[in-house]
């Protein structure tokens, strides 16, 4: 066989072999082929591309029978899942339980009262008080009541001067400085104006009324102007007899440009019925009354009735354990177990709760002291190398403990709604004993039960079939002064035992 035929039969095999497995050639790179083995193959040129119906073949297609009845369907099911969502969002809100309506609520009715009626005791003057506040302010109060500040000699109205200051208090700038720093931390501050309170009538004569109501009035003014957010009288009773008391309420709520929160009006009444305050509460125009009742009324019977008359009108009053005399609670309530347990009674009923000085701590005035000197710095430990006395340890480590206590008890009054400004239920109330319920809308609901007596007590919790409420089965223990009820532990309401000073707070949530 010559070479031109063993030329031929390798073309006749190259050929014969697949396209991709032939060796590229120049035609091939000439064509467009790539180099390193790579192989481009070109496109016949008479190869239809699919580009998709034109309009007009569109049309044709979209009016055929099949099709309008494909839309008219996916248009019906569009509109009734629209229409069906509709309506079940309609159904949805009308069956939703209605939120009540928040009532109005001012600065006092937000937080506790914090009554400094002897700066020198508490701080050493004003200048202390404005040192304190970071100390104050831990506590969650919403106002301090200072005072009374102002110059008098005891029955004696020739001397007296509501706008000026008495030097052993401090001095006017120190006042400012403690009004400015109060308000960037949310404070209010108000001041005790009570003409006469060294002496045995807090307006003097009985013919001295109407002239010292005129002093009060220009004194109001003068403080209101430098940023007071209010002030307090103490016999509002008389007071209020007085011709000008209209005058004076009108003065207070006197809206400031500068200082848009609303002025209060304070007044304090001792030994006066709860029917009586009611009535002073109506017809007086007064922002917040602040009474004796819970100091004068010694049994459970009495103090429920007491808030049976008075919790419609919680915006408007006050209630304190010694707070209406400037005493400590701890006057009253004598051991730390009792100042616990009237430390949450004040926080949980139905009105603002107003304390004295170191009630937080369960401060106590040494025999014989009328202001008791108040104690700081109660977590500084011992020097280290000095001599411990056991009794002054166990005493500052109990005023810790009652601190935390009122801090969890102020802290948890602000953020919950039933105890902020609820509706209030009574369910038990016995010789030293007493329960109630607080309640709003679809907020968690909370029963306060205490026992001050000295011997155990079985509680029967009930509503009244009226109130159309029910109590459940059982409860969450919020706090408690006992130790063996348990934080979140859960108790049944069907028989409650307090022990001798026992107070428990229990949670249950709203069910629709």
């Amino acid at each position: 066989m010559n070479k031109d035929s063993e030329v031929d039969m390798k073309d006749v095999e190259l050929n014969e072999l697949d396209p991709e497995k032939q060796p590229m050639t120049g035609e091939v790179q000439a064509a467009g082929g790539e180099k390193n083995g790579s192989v481009k193959l070109k496109v016949p040129e008479d190869e239809v591309t699919f580009t998709g119906l034109s309009k007009e073949e569109l049309m044709k297609v979209a009016g055929t029978p099949g099709w309008v009845r494909t839309r008219c369907v996916l248009l019906v099911l569009f509109w009734l899942g629209w229409l069906g969502m509709l309506a079940g969002a309609i159904v949805i809100i009308v069956q939703a339980p209605r939120c009540k309506p928040i009532p109005e609520m001012n600065w006092w009715n937000e937080g506790p009262l914090y009554q400094i009626d002897d700066l020198e005791a508490f701080s050493d003057g004003l200048a202390g008080v404005e040192a304190k506040l970071d100390e104050i302010n831990k506590l969650k109060v919403k106002g301090l009541v200072l005072g009374p500040l102002h110059t008098v000699q005891a029955d004696n109205p020739e001397t007296l001067n509501l706008q000026q200051i008495d030097p052993t208090q401090g001095k006017v700038e120190a006042l400012v400085a403690v009004l400015e720093k109060a308000h960037k931390k949310g404070i209010s501050v108000v001041l005790d104006l009570t003409p006469n309170y060294p002496g045995a009538s807090s307006w003097f004569g009985s013919g001295d009324v109407d002239n010292v109501m005129e002093k009060v009035m220009a004194a109001a003014e003068y403080w209101l102007n430098l940023d007071v957010d209010g002030i307090k009288l103490s016999d509002l009773t008389v007071a209020t007899s007085s011709v000008d008391w209209s005058k004076l309420q009108s003065a207070v709520n006197i809206n400031s440009t500068d200082n848009p929160r609303k002025r209060l009006l304070m007044g304090v009444v001792e030994g006066i019925s709860a029917d009586a305050v009611s009535q002073l509460v109506n017809t007086t125009g007064v922002d917040l009354v602040l009474s004796d009742l819970l100091s004068t009324k010694n049994g459970g019977v009495e103090r429920i009735m007491a808030m049976d008359t008075l919790n419609s009108q919680q915006r408007s009053l006050g209630w304190g354990l010694g707070a209406a005399q400037r005493d400590q609670l701890a006057k009253q309530a004598t051991t730390p177990g009792l100042i616990r347990l009237y430390q949450l009674l004040l926080f949980t009923m139905p009105g603002t709760p107003v304390f004295t000085y170191g009630d937080e701590i369960g401060l106590q005035a040494a025999d014989g002291a009328e202001s008791p000197k108040m104690v700081w710095d109660i977590e500084t430990e011992p020097v280290e190398g000095a001599a411990v006395n056991e009794t002054d340890k166990a005493e500052r480590t109990e005023r810790v403990s009652i601190r935390n206590w009122f801090k969890s008890l102020s802290e948890l009054r602000g953020k919950e709604r039933s105890l902020l400004h609820g509706d209030y239920y009574s369910l038990f109330s016995a010789t030293s004993s007493l329960s109630f319920l607080r309640v709003w809308d679809q907020s968690e609901r909370y029963i306060t039960a205490v026992n001050w007596g000295s011997a155990s007590e079985l509680l029967a919790l009930k509503l009244a079939p009226t109130e159309g409420l029910e109590l459940p089965e059982m409860a969450t223990v919020k706090l408690s002064t006992d130790a063996d009820l348990k934080v979140d532990s859960t108790i049944s309401l069907d028989k409650i035992t307090l022990k001798p000073g026992e107070a428990i707070l229990l949670q249950f949530p709203y069910t629709g």
